[in-house]
C-alpha cells in the first residue's frame, strides 16, 4: 500500500473505493487523526491523485479499525500499536498470522482479550491514591508505557489493568529511587523495548515451528502452561547475571 501518484480516472476503484471522508465516516475518526497516523507510519498513504486527494482500500479501513480498537478501547499507546503492526508486517506471513488468530480463539480471556470491557481509572485520582507524583504518570504516558483516553467530561483515564505499573513504581520511589536523585520513568522505559522484542521473537518461534504441526487449540494450551515457566526463567536469569557481575568485582 505504498503511496502512488495517479489520476482520478486511472485509479482502480474496485481496489481503492474510499476517500478520506469515507474513512472518517466508517471509523468515527477525525481527518486530522488519520493524517497523523499516516505521518507516523501507522497507516500507509493512499493512492494520491492530487495534493489533497487520495483513494484508500479495504486494508486501510481494516487497519484504521485496528488502530482505533487498540488505542481507544484497549488503551495501547501509539508507540506500542506501531510496534505490533510492524511485527505483523515483518515477522509473519499471512498463513502464520491466520494461525496466530486461530490460537487466540482458544486462549483464556486474560491472554486472548476477547471483548472484555475495560475498566478505567482517573489519572489524577491514581496519582493521589498511590502517592506518586502526577508528573510520573504523565511521563509514563509520554514515554508510551501506558495509554490514556480523555473522557467527554474532560477527565483523563488509563486502563485499570495498567495500574500495576504505578503501584510498582511507587514501591521504587519508596525504596529511594527518587526524582531528587535523578530517577524518572524514562529511565525504565527501555524495559518496554526489551519485552517488545522478546514477545516478537517468541511469537515468531511459535508460528514458524508449530503452525504446520499442531492444531491451534493445542498451541494455545502450550502457551498458557509455558508462560509461567518462561517468567521464572527470566527472573532467575536476571538475578543470576546481577550476581555474576558483582562476583566478578572480587
Amino acid at each position: 500500500m505504498n503511496s502512488v501518484h495517479a489520476t482520478t480516472e486511472t485509479v482502480d476503484r474496485s481496489l481503492y473505493p474510499y476517500r478520506m471522508k469515507d474513512l472518517c465516516e466508517a471509523t468515527g475518526l477525525p481527518r486530522q487523526a488519520i493524517h497523523f497516523y499516516i505521518q507516523e507510519g501507522l497507516l500507509p498513504p493512499g493512492v494520491k491523485t492530487g495534493r489533497n486527494m487520495a483513494f484508500y482500500g479495504e486494508a486501510h479501513l481494516e487497519r484504521l479499525k485496528t488502530i482505533k480498537r487498540l488505542q481507544h478501547e484497549r488503551f495501547l499507546p501509539l508507540k506500542a500499536i506501531k510496534a505490533l503492526l510492524d511485527d505483523k508486517s515483518h515477522h509473519f506471513d499471512p498463513v502464520q498470522w491466520r494461525f496466530l488468530a486461530d490460537v487466540k480463539k482458544s486462549l483464556k480471556a486474560e491472554l486472548g482479550d476477547r471483548d472484555v470491557a475495560v475498566e478505567t481509572v482517573d489519572v489524577g485520582a491514581l496519582a493521589e491514591r498511590l502517592g506518586v507524583d502526577l508528573l510520573d504518570v504523565e511521563e509514563a504516558i509520554e514515554q508510551g508505557i501506558v495509554g490514556v483516553r480523555e473522557e467527554p467530561d474532560g477527565r483523563r483515564v488509563i486502563a485499570a489493568s495498567d495500574v500495576w505499573y504505578f503501584e510498582l513504581w511507587a514501591e521504587m520511589r519508596a525504596i529511594g529511587f527518587t526524582r531528587e536523585l535523578g530517577f524518572t520513568v524514562a529511565d525504565v522505559a527501555f524495559y518496554e523495548e526489551i519485552v517488545e522484542r522478546l514477545v516478537a521473537r517468541e511469537l515468531e518461534l511459535v508460528s514458524t515451528r508449530l503452525a504446520s504441526k499442531l492444531p491451534p487449540d493445542k498451541v494455545a494450551e502450550m502457551i498458557e502452561r509455558g508462560l509461567p515457566v518462561i517468567h521464572r526463567v527470566l527472573m532467575k536469569s536476571h538475578l543470576a547475571k546481577i550476581q555474576n557481575f558483582f562476583a566478578s568485582l572480587g
